[in-house]
């Protein structure tokens, strides 16, 4: 199990953690994601590395912006 954390702009409620999770979620071998709106970091556990470039489509596409990995 690997654990990698993101940084992403843009979250401010419920809502912007349900789209980022289900987003990032449906990425391929991820687990679990915890989203904390306070520090702005994206948790994922999955089976192997998550390429950078897919999270960052999956957040981009949840309508948010990728900061840092």
């Amino acid at each position: 199990m690997i654990t990698q954390t993101f940084r992403v702009k843009g979250m401010t409620c419920g809502h912007c953690v349900n789209s980022v999770s289900s987003e990032v979620g449906a990425l391929p071998g991820v687990d679990d994601v915890q989203v904390d709106l306070t520090s702005g970091t994206v948790t994922v556990q999955s089976a192997a590395a998550l390429d950078e470039q897919a999270v960052r489509e999956a957040v981009d596409e949840a309508g948010y912006e990728l900061v840092s990995a």
